[in-house]
This record gives structure tokens, C-alpha cells and sequence, in this order.
């Protein structure tokens, strides 16, 4: 069991990976050796999740989910595959846990005050003066 939160734990079997090539430099080494991991997490038939965890994940997970409901995260970090493979199942649980917060209430519209208002005013006023200030001086002569 792998533990997300403390009312949350995912079985063993519900997250699947694989490992693939890296892309990017790394000489000879890249080549012949897989140590990218690919993680798959299926939202849509997890039986660990509650309902309003899934539907959350489900805006958090953004590009990363694919239509069938599965979540793909790759992992090529490090040029250790169980580093990387330790890397994807953390950043699963964080999405998890993000998904497991309850989302922020929405924002309450309010209007300034009037005091507020006649600052803002006075102030523009004030500074419109200094800049009138600002042209030729001109001559009594």
C-alpha cells in the first residue's frame, strides 16, 4: 500500500510503470540503457479514491490526463531509474494529495470605499498640479 494521505492509500497495483529511453544528451550510455520511467495511474478505476478526489484530479491533472482517465507521468531526471521511479510516484502523491484539499471558496466581489474613491481622486488632483508646474516659466517683462 502506498500512503497518500491518511484517509487515502493506493494499492500496489493500481499504479503501473514502465521504464523508456531518456531523451536528450548523454553520450554512448543513453543509448542502450532505459532509465526514463513512465508512471500510469488509472483515476477513472481506482477504488481508493473518493468521488470528490477523483473529480478534482481530474481538473488538476490538466495535459497529463489522457481520455480514458489514466494519468501519465514520465521521470527522466536523474540517469538512475529507481530515482526517477521514486520521483514520478512522489509527484503522483502530490498531485493526489493537492487533489485530497478542499478548493478555496470563491472570492467575494467588493467595492472601495468612498473615502477610498476620494483618495485615489485628491491624490490624481495633487499630481496633476505638479505636472501643470512643469511648463516654460514665462517673463512680466
Amino acid at each position: 500500500m502506498i500512503e497518500v494521505t491518511d484517509q487515502i492509500a493506493l494499492g500496489e497495483d493500481e499504479v503501473t510503470w514502465k521504464a523508456v529511453r531518456a531523451s536528450g544528451p548523454g553520450g554512448q550510455h543513453v543509448n542502450k540503457t532505459s532509465t526514463a520511467v513512465e508512471l500510469r495511474f488509472d483515476v477513472r478505476g481506482s477504488p481508493s479514491l473518493p468521488e470528490r478526489v477523483r473529480a478534482r484530479l481530474y481538473e488538476l491533472a490538466g495535459s497529463r490526463l489522457t481520455q480514458d482517465g489514466v494519468i501519465v507521468l514520465v521521470a527522466q531526471g536523474t540517469r538512475s531509474q529507481e530515482m526517477n521511479r521514486q520521483e514520478a510516484v512522489e509527484r503522483l502523491l502530490d498531485l493526489i494529495r493537492e487533489a485530497a484539499k478542499p478548493p478555496p471558496p470563491p472570492r467575494k466581489k467588493t467595492k472601495p470605499s468612498r473615502a477610498a474613491k476620494q483618495k485615489r481622486v485628491d491624490s490624481k488632483v495633487r499630481r496633476g498640479s505638479i505636472k501643470a508646474m512643469r511648463g516654460r516659466v514665462r517673463g512680466d517683462d
